[in-house]
């Protein structure tokens, strides 16, 4: 059993827990509010991103049917979309996603990555942590546990030092990867790295029925088209609630601002020095986050002028990219973008029509803003967009007839399309092939671990970089090399 370096419940935690209360916020804000401790070193310079948004499609994209089409394969395996032309010559995607069609000099795709895994859950931990062996003691059984490897995230929030005032540097939103029967899936966390590791969830999608899927409110769809939920879907995303409470003017922000001084004057002598820095930077957040204009922008997406929501999209997907653009102009290192929870991207039974008319046009849409909006703010070479899910879909189409009209495809680890863009990306570039049937990689095969390889390198984090554990004991960052020919 490993031994935290501290204790859970001190008494400097209850003090920093109540200071907070006593700015208004929630108790489900302190972990938000951790200040960042950075790892010794300092940063090389050969890295060309500063950010990364690391977008996740839970459920895992069909490679057939998005950025990997097999019109020649035997019926029953190609699908029912045509490949359109994109902007660089000998490149063709689907037809569904015309957008990135004509911004395909910016992006990249990889069409050979590969794991061992069919399981949703152990498929997540695989791309989530970037490790393609399960860690000592993993059940699979959607609880996070103390000796998981860490995320992506948690690596990088760890190695790399904050770039934006008072806001952490690695974010999840806007949702926590949750499953229907209600367990949390493992690997977006610090894990052996402790819980103190673990990125900040900004939860500004309410988890909701569990039974409705897609991009709220205009993309939902039931998870079973033969067993809809009877009762609507009634999810609202909103971003977290940083306005002063009601009652709570500035004058008495800044009385109760004097209460925490009095209460700081009268902890114990044993509580100076650096934990008395720990605590101003926890004071000094809460504070930032009630009064920074720029920390209220990057969450106000809702209320965008008219003219960004109608690129974006009036949507869960599209609110949540524009709130991660606002994230990395703000200065957060990396933020990860779970595009659709409960596996939305699972498509056992009418993948066509949800595919066509639900899933891929606002991820065209608010993607293609994305890629827009970075690149009118000199913001696209420093930025690294990563988009993958847990796993591909098998080649061969199946249906459920209890379940869906129309054919699917099933889960299959054997070969997934990752997109890439920015961070010195070359774009109108593609890495790699699937075989005939897209079952199995052709060339150049890819593994979590190079993907993971690729952020971290594209970030600047050197080669014989380490992280520590709760025991102070050294763990490599890099388990495979990034990949050739990428950047």
């Amino acid at each position: 059993m490993l031994t935290p370096r501290h204790p859970l419940f001190t008494r400097r935690t209850a003090l920093q827990a109540g200071s907070i209360g006593l700015l208004g916020l929630g108790l489900n804000h302190l972990q938000a509010l951790r200040a960042a401790e950075v790892a010794p070193g300092t940063r090389p310079a050969r890295g060309k991103a500063k950010a990364c948004i690391y977008i996740f499609l839970s459920g895992g994209l069909t490679q057939h049917d998005s950025f990997d089409l097999k019109p020649d394969a035997p019926e029953g395996i190609r699908g029912e979309f045509q490949p359109i032309d994109t902007a660089e010559p000998g490149i063709s995607i689907c037809e569904h996603l015309p957008l990135l069609a004509q911004r395909s000099r910016h992006w990249a795709l990889v069409r050979s990555l590969t794991h061992p895994s069919n399981d949703h859950t152990l498929g997540h931990y695989f791309m989530l942590t970037g490790r393609s062996v399960a860690s000592p003691g993993f059940v699979g059984d959607r609880k996070a546990r103390p000796t998981d490897w860490p995320s992506i995230a948690s690596i990088v929030g760890n190695a790399l030092p904050a770039r934006g005032d008072h806001l952490p540097p690695s974010v999840v939103l806007p949702e926590r990867l949750v499953h229907w029967s209600g367990g949390v899936i493992p690997g977006a966390y610090g894990g052996l790295m402790g819980a103190h590791r673990d990125p900040w969830f900004i939860e500004a999608s309410p988890y909701g029925n569990p039974f409705w899927r897609g991009a709220y409110p205009e993309y939902t769809f039931p998870n079973e088209t033969k067993n809809a939920p009877k009762s609507p879907d009634e999810r609202k995303f909103q971003a977290p609630n940083l306005t002063l409470p009601e009652g709570l003017s500035n004058l008495r922000l800044q009385g109760r601002l004097g209460l925490l001084r009095e209460v700081d004057e009268q902890r114990e002598a044993l509580e100076k020095a650096a934990e008395h820095a720990r605590f101003d930077r926890q004071r000094e957040a809460a504070v930032s986050l009630l009064a920074d204009p720029k920390v209220r922008h990057a969450f106000d997406v809702t209320n965008a002028k008219d003219a960004i929501l109608d690129r974006y999209g009036r949507n869960s997907f599209g609110w949540s990219l524009l709130m991660a653009f606002r994230l990395v102009e703000a200065g957060v290192n990396l933020v990860q973008v779970n595009l659709g929870n409960n596996e939305t991207w699972d498509t056992h039974g009418d993948a066509f029509p949800r595919l066509k008319n639900k899933l891929l046009p606002p991820t065209d849409k608010a993607l293609s803003a994305l890629l827009d909006d970075l690149l009118a703010t000199g913001l696209l070479d420093s930025t690294l967009i990563v988009m993958a899910g847990e796993f591909g879909r098998t080649p061969k189409l199946s249906t459920l007839p209890k379940s869906f009209d129309g054919a699917g495809r099933d889960h299959w680890g054997g070969v997934q399309t990752v997109f890439f863009a920015g961070g010195g990306v070359q774009g109108g570039t593609v890495i790699g092939t699937s075989d005939k049937i897209g079952a199995y990689p052709a060339s150049m095969p890819q593994r979590p671990e190079n993907m993971a390889a690729t952020i971290y390198d594209a970030l600047g984090i050197p080669a014989t970089a380490a992280w520590h554990d709760e025991l102070d004991r050294p763990h490599a960052i890099y388990h495979g090399e990034p990949i050739a020919r990428l950047t």
